[in-house]
């Protein structure tokens, strides 16, 4: 882990990003929380790697709607 990434600063990041999963799918909360943890994206943000927690929210959010098209 990171020491200059602020747990709690990352855990609202991730509540921001289901919540513009939710909006932007059309989606319950619960199922943009489901989709959230699945994604490859969370993955890589809950390991720090690639620094995606620098990313705006609304990339991230892009970004695991991108994997939910090529899972289909």
């Amino acid at each position: 882990m990171n020491p200059l990434v602020n747990d709690t600063l990352l855990q609202m990041k991730y509540a921001r990003i289901i919540s513009l999963l939710a909006a932007r799918l059309g989606i319950s909360p619960q199922r943009a929380l489901d989709i959230f943890y699945q994604s490859a994206t969370y993955q890589h943000m809950s390991r720090q790697q690639y620094h995606l927690h620098n990313m705006s929210d609304h990339y991230l959010a892009d970004d695991i709607m991108l994997e939910l098209r090529a899972r289909q």
